[in-house]
């Protein structure tokens, strides 16, 4: 799969809702109610992190649901890239991005949304042919006001800010014309996921879905 592929892929799926949650798996077993509440909420696209033992069994939990588009984040190896294939994901998301990770990703026909976080960094990947990447760590680089100078000079790129972003300023970042979307671990807080509340984190999944509400985004 080329870049340009890659990426068309990606902006589809940033397009379906305004958050993708990121998610921290401990349990597999909360897995798929987990999947279930969230697209309950309006947010079908998930991005399970590779951080914990029970990662790769979360995202083959999620395939299974129905509409569910599920991905893998902090993909950093070669390794990772084929883990998460083998899982069931459909799409990869890294903090960064190095040659060898982009080749993995392309040799296993895997969308990657690869970070950068500055400009020189978006636009290596630019030449590469990533026209949509991950804006990381979004607050710590910079937040709203540095995405915004980097439309200017790289009107092409378009962004998934992520680290940092919650209801309180994710608006803010949506607005912006170079976001597509946005991610965010505050719609599946840790507590009410271990609690089993998935009536809550629907609500929370619906609030977030509304950011892009018309008049809204």
């Amino acid at each position: 799969m080329t870049p340009h592929a890659a990426s068309e892929i990606l902006e589809t799926l940033c397009r379906r809702a305004p958050v993708i949650p990121v998610l921290v798996i401990e349990d597999a077993t909360q897995a798929r109610p987990l999947a279930e509440a969230l697209v309950a909420g309006g947010l079908p696209v998930l991005e399970v992190t590779l951080r914990t033992d029970a990662a790769l069994e979360a995202i083959r939990q999620m395939a299974s649901v129905e509409g569910v588009i599920i991905g893998a984040g902090t993909l950093i190896t070669p390794g990772d890239v084929e883990a998460a294939q083998g899982a069931g994901a459909r799409f990869g998301v890294s903090p960064g991005a190095t040659p060898m990770l982009l080749d993995a990703a392309r040799a296993g026909a895997l969308p990657l949304l690869p970070g950068a976080a500055t400009a020189t960094e978006a636009m290596a990947l630019m030449e590469r042919g990533f026209t949509v990447q991950k804006f990381f760590p979004a607050e710590a680089a910079g937040g709203v006001a540095a995405l915004r100078a980097l439309a200017g000079p790289l009107p092409h790129i378009r962004f998934c800010p992520t680290g940092g972003i919650g209801p309180g300023n994710a608006a803010e970042y949506l607005a912006l014309p170079n976001t597509l979307c946005v991610g965010g671990s505050w719609i599946a807080p840790k507590a009410l996921t271990e609690a089993g509340a998935w009536a809550e984190i629907t609500a929370l999944a619906r609030a977030a879905a509304a950011l892009g509400a018309p008049g809204i985004r």
